[in-house]
Protein backbone atom coordinates (compact mmCIF):
# COMPACT_ATOMS: atom_id res chain seq x y z
CA UNK A 1 0.00 0.00 0.00
CA UNK A 2 1.09 3.47 -0.96
CA UNK A 3 2.32 5.63 1.71
CA UNK A 4 -0.05 9.18 0.94
CA UNK A 5 1.32 11.99 -0.14
CA UNK A 6 0.73 14.67 2.22
CA UNK A 7 1.81 11.90 4.66
CA UNK A 8 4.88 11.38 2.81
CA UNK A 9 5.20 15.29 2.78
CA UNK A 10 4.75 15.48 6.90
CA UNK A 11 7.38 12.70 7.46
CA UNK A 12 9.73 15.04 4.86
CA UNK A 13 8.83 18.17 6.78
CA UNK A 14 9.75 16.33 10.38
CA UNK A 15 13.37 15.06 9.27
CA UNK A 16 14.00 18.06 7.19
CA UNK A 17 13.24 19.98 10.70
CA UNK A 18 15.90 17.66 12.10
CA UNK A 19 18.64 18.01 9.98
CA UNK A 20 18.03 22.11 10.15
CA UNK A 21 18.28 21.97 13.84
CA UNK A 22 21.18 19.85 13.99
CA UNK A 23 23.34 21.65 11.37
CA UNK A 24 23.03 25.49 12.36
CA UNK A 25 21.43 28.38 14.61
CA UNK A 26 18.19 28.89 13.84
CA UNK A 27 16.51 32.76 14.66
CA UNK A 28 13.27 33.23 16.96
CA UNK A 29 10.86 35.32 16.59
CA UNK A 30 8.44 36.34 19.59
CA UNK A 31 4.83 38.30 19.55
CA UNK A 32 1.50 38.88 21.15
CA UNK A 33 -1.96 38.17 19.63
CA UNK A 34 -4.99 39.03 20.61
CA UNK A 35 -8.57 39.49 19.08
CA UNK A 36 -12.53 38.47 19.21
CA UNK A 37 -13.56 35.27 19.73
CA UNK A 38 -16.74 33.28 18.21
CA UNK A 39 -16.87 30.08 20.17
CA UNK A 40 -19.84 28.01 18.53
CA UNK A 41 -21.00 25.39 21.26
CA UNK A 42 -23.96 23.88 22.74
CA UNK A 43 -25.74 26.88 23.61
CA UNK A 44 -28.41 28.42 21.38
CA UNK A 45 -29.08 27.50 18.00
CA UNK A 46 -26.90 25.73 15.39
CA UNK A 47 -26.17 28.28 12.49
CA UNK A 48 -27.97 30.99 13.84
CA UNK A 49 -26.89 34.84 13.51
CA UNK A 50 -27.69 35.70 16.96
CA UNK A 51 -25.84 32.64 18.26
CA UNK A 52 -23.00 32.80 16.71
CA UNK A 53 -23.08 36.99 17.07
CA UNK A 54 -24.07 37.12 20.98
CA UNK A 55 -21.99 34.10 22.06
CA UNK A 56 -18.87 36.33 21.10
CA UNK A 57 -15.80 36.66 23.57
CA UNK A 58 -11.84 37.11 23.72
CA UNK A 59 -8.40 36.15 23.35
CA UNK A 60 -5.10 37.15 24.13
CA UNK A 61 -2.04 34.80 23.63
CA UNK A 62 2.18 34.96 23.53
CA UNK A 63 3.16 33.46 20.31
CA UNK A 64 6.97 31.79 19.41
CA UNK A 65 8.47 30.91 15.58
CA UNK A 66 11.22 29.35 14.72
CA UNK A 67 12.61 30.81 11.88
CA UNK A 68 15.13 28.91 9.34
CA UNK A 69 15.25 31.19 6.74
CA UNK A 70 19.11 32.64 7.49
CA UNK A 71 20.37 28.96 7.31
CA UNK A 72 22.14 27.09 4.31
CA UNK A 73 21.18 24.28 2.95
CA UNK A 74 22.93 22.37 -0.33
CA UNK A 75 19.81 19.94 -0.08
CA UNK A 76 16.88 21.27 -2.65
CA UNK A 77 13.88 19.74 0.08
CA UNK A 78 15.57 21.71 2.90
CA UNK A 79 16.24 24.61 1.06
CA UNK A 80 12.42 24.87 0.36
CA UNK A 81 11.57 24.17 3.54
CA UNK A 82 14.00 26.91 5.67
CA UNK A 83 12.30 29.61 3.06
CA UNK A 84 8.89 28.27 3.17
CA UNK A 85 8.47 27.05 6.38
CA UNK A 86 8.29 28.27 10.54
CA UNK A 87 7.07 26.21 13.14
CA UNK A 88 4.98 27.96 15.98
CA UNK A 89 4.63 27.81 19.73
CA UNK A 90 1.91 29.48 21.42
CA UNK A 91 0.71 30.07 25.07
CA UNK A 92 -3.14 31.88 24.67
CA UNK A 93 -6.31 32.16 26.80
CA UNK A 94 -9.58 33.13 25.90
CA UNK A 95 -12.99 33.05 27.56
CA UNK A 96 -16.51 34.04 26.33
CA UNK A 97 -19.59 34.33 27.94
CA UNK A 98 -22.88 31.86 26.61
CA UNK A 99 -26.55 31.95 26.08
CA UNK A 100 -29.19 30.47 24.64
CA UNK A 101 -30.06 32.59 21.87
CA UNK A 102 -32.21 32.20 18.44
CA UNK A 103 -36.10 31.08 17.88
CA UNK A 104 -36.17 29.03 21.16
CA UNK A 105 -35.89 31.73 23.56
CA UNK A 106 -37.96 34.34 21.54
CA UNK A 107 -39.80 36.89 23.57
CA UNK A 108 -42.95 35.01 22.01
CA UNK A 109 -42.00 31.83 23.52
CA UNK A 110 -43.82 31.57 27.14
CA UNK A 111 -43.17 28.05 27.79
CA UNK A 112 -41.59 26.71 31.19
CA UNK A 113 -38.61 25.37 28.66
CA UNK A 114 -38.32 28.73 27.01
CA UNK A 115 -37.47 30.13 30.44
CA UNK A 116 -35.20 27.42 31.40
CA UNK A 117 -33.20 28.53 28.42
CA UNK A 118 -33.35 32.07 28.78
CA UNK A 119 -32.42 31.47 32.70
CA UNK A 120 -29.34 29.42 31.49
CA UNK A 121 -25.60 31.01 31.31
CA UNK A 122 -22.11 29.66 30.98
CA UNK A 123 -19.00 30.83 30.26
CA UNK A 124 -16.20 29.12 28.22
CA UNK A 125 -12.67 29.90 29.65
CA UNK A 126 -9.79 27.78 28.04
CA UNK A 127 -5.81 28.19 28.15
CA UNK A 128 -3.87 26.69 25.31
CA UNK A 129 -0.37 24.98 24.66
CA UNK A 130 0.23 23.90 21.20
CA UNK A 131 2.25 24.29 17.94
CA UNK A 132 1.83 24.94 14.31
CA UNK A 133 3.00 24.36 11.02
CA UNK A 134 3.32 27.76 8.98
CA UNK A 135 3.52 27.06 5.37
CA UNK A 136 4.25 30.44 3.40
CA UNK A 137 4.13 30.23 -0.37
CA UNK A 138 5.82 33.05 -0.92
CA UNK A 139 10.02 33.21 -0.32
CA UNK A 140 10.39 34.21 3.05
CA UNK A 141 14.30 35.60 2.62
CA UNK A 142 12.58 37.98 -0.17
CA UNK A 143 9.96 39.23 2.52
CA UNK A 144 12.55 40.18 4.84
CA UNK A 145 14.11 42.25 2.62
CA UNK A 146 10.86 43.96 1.73
CA UNK A 147 10.34 42.16 -1.58
CA UNK A 148 6.97 42.14 -1.01
CA UNK A 149 6.44 43.33 2.55
CA UNK A 150 3.24 41.28 2.23
CA UNK A 151 3.55 37.55 3.31
CA UNK A 152 0.22 35.23 3.17
CA UNK A 153 0.06 31.99 5.30
CA UNK A 154 -1.97 29.04 6.15
CA UNK A 155 -1.00 26.44 9.27
CA UNK A 156 -1.65 23.56 10.70
CA UNK A 157 -0.93 22.10 14.52
CA UNK A 158 -2.58 20.57 17.40
CA UNK A 159 -3.03 22.41 20.83
CA UNK A 160 -3.94 20.91 24.06
CA UNK A 161 -6.48 22.75 26.18
CA UNK A 162 -7.19 22.96 29.67
CA UNK A 163 -10.63 24.37 30.27
CA UNK A 164 -12.75 26.09 33.56
CA UNK A 165 -16.56 26.25 32.36
CA UNK A 166 -18.81 27.66 34.43
CA UNK A 167 -22.97 27.71 34.72
CA UNK A 168 -25.46 28.99 36.17
CA UNK A 169 -29.36 29.75 36.29
CA UNK A 170 -31.56 31.82 37.71
CA UNK A 171 -34.32 29.87 36.34
CA UNK A 172 -37.38 30.16 39.38
CA UNK A 173 -38.16 26.15 40.35
CA UNK A 174 -41.38 25.63 42.00
CA UNK A 175 -39.38 24.26 44.68
CA UNK A 176 -37.52 27.34 46.21
CA UNK A 177 -34.53 25.24 47.64
CA UNK A 178 -33.91 24.32 44.04
CA UNK A 179 -33.59 27.43 42.12
CA UNK A 180 -30.46 28.41 41.13
CA UNK A 181 -29.26 24.66 41.37
CA UNK A 182 -27.43 23.88 38.61
CA UNK A 183 -26.90 19.94 40.22
CA UNK A 184 -30.87 20.17 39.86
CA UNK A 185 -31.36 18.61 36.00
CA UNK A 186 -35.39 19.83 36.57
CA UNK A 187 -33.35 23.47 36.02
CA UNK A 188 -32.74 22.98 32.81
CA UNK A 189 -34.03 22.00 29.13
CA UNK A 190 -36.43 19.41 30.27
CA UNK A 191 -35.64 17.16 26.33
CA UNK A 192 -32.11 17.13 27.91
CA UNK A 193 -30.75 13.88 29.16
CA UNK A 194 -29.60 13.92 33.37
CA UNK A 195 -26.13 15.08 33.42
CA UNK A 196 -26.35 17.17 30.07
CA UNK A 197 -24.48 20.20 32.41
CA UNK A 198 -21.92 19.47 33.89
CA UNK A 199 -19.20 22.18 34.45
CA UNK A 200 -15.99 20.14 36.08
CA UNK A 201 -12.79 21.33 34.70
CA UNK A 202 -10.68 19.22 32.32
CA UNK A 203 -8.27 19.07 29.66
CA UNK A 204 -8.57 17.53 25.94
CA UNK A 205 -6.20 18.09 22.69
CA UNK A 206 -7.85 20.07 19.57
CA UNK A 207 -7.11 20.53 16.11
CA UNK A 208 -5.84 24.14 14.85
CA UNK A 209 -5.90 25.45 11.49
CA UNK A 210 -5.25 29.24 10.27
CA UNK A 211 -4.71 31.56 7.26
CA UNK A 212 -3.69 34.76 7.60
CA UNK A 213 -0.88 37.42 6.59
CA UNK A 214 1.88 39.19 7.83
CA UNK A 215 3.19 43.17 7.36
CA UNK A 216 6.93 43.95 7.26
CA UNK A 217 7.63 46.87 9.53
CA UNK A 218 10.80 46.90 9.42
CA UNK A 219 13.88 44.66 9.70
CA UNK A 220 12.69 43.33 13.31
CA UNK A 221 9.21 43.23 12.82
CA UNK A 222 5.75 42.59 11.46
CA UNK A 223 2.57 42.89 12.06
CA UNK A 224 -0.24 40.01 11.40
CA UNK A 225 -3.77 39.29 10.61
CA UNK A 226 -4.57 35.77 11.66
CA UNK A 227 -8.09 33.64 11.01
CA UNK A 228 -8.16 30.58 12.99
CA UNK A 229 -9.98 27.47 13.49
CA UNK A 230 -9.92 25.59 16.56
CA UNK A 231 -11.96 21.84 16.75
CA UNK A 232 -11.75 20.47 20.45
CA UNK A 233 -11.18 16.41 21.04
CA UNK A 234 -14.52 17.03 23.74
CA UNK A 235 -17.76 18.33 23.81
CA UNK A 236 -17.50 19.49 27.46
CA UNK A 237 -15.76 22.88 26.94
CA UNK A 238 -18.37 24.84 27.11
CA UNK A 239 -20.12 22.60 30.26
CA UNK A 240 -23.13 21.64 27.88
CA UNK A 241 -23.28 18.74 26.25
CA UNK A 242 -27.13 17.74 25.23
CA UNK A 243 -26.94 14.68 23.29
CA UNK A 244 -29.26 15.57 21.60
CA UNK A 245 -29.48 15.23 17.30
CA UNK A 246 -28.93 18.74 16.85
CA UNK A 247 -25.60 17.83 18.83
CA UNK A 248 -23.54 17.18 15.68
CA UNK A 249 -20.28 18.60 16.62
CA UNK A 250 -17.72 18.90 19.27
CA UNK A 251 -17.45 22.35 20.72
CA UNK A 252 -15.04 24.55 18.44
CA UNK A 253 -14.60 28.48 17.67
CA UNK A 254 -13.21 31.00 15.67
CA UNK A 255 -10.54 33.68 16.74
CA UNK A 256 -9.82 36.63 14.36
CA UNK A 257 -6.67 37.91 16.15
CA UNK A 258 -3.65 41.03 15.30
CA UNK A 259 -0.49 40.65 16.68
CA UNK A 260 3.17 41.79 16.91
CA UNK A 261 5.99 40.20 15.76
CA UNK A 262 9.93 41.20 17.28
CA UNK A 263 12.59 39.10 15.50
CA UNK A 264 15.32 38.01 17.54
CA UNK A 265 19.17 38.05 15.60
Amino acid sequence: MLIPKRLTFLICSFFAFQSIIGQSNTFNEIGIILGPVQFRSDYGERKNSKTNGGNSGFGIGVVHYFNFSYNRSRNDFTKYFINHFKIKNEISYNKTNLEHLGKWVDASRTSDNANKLRAHKGVAENLDFGSQLEFYPLSIRDFQVYSPRIAPYIGLGIHYTIFSPKVSTNYANPDPSATGNVLDSSNFYSGWESGSVDASPGNTFSMVSNVGMRYKLNRYSDLILDLRFQYYFNDWVDGLNHQLESNKNNDWLLWLNVGYIYYFD
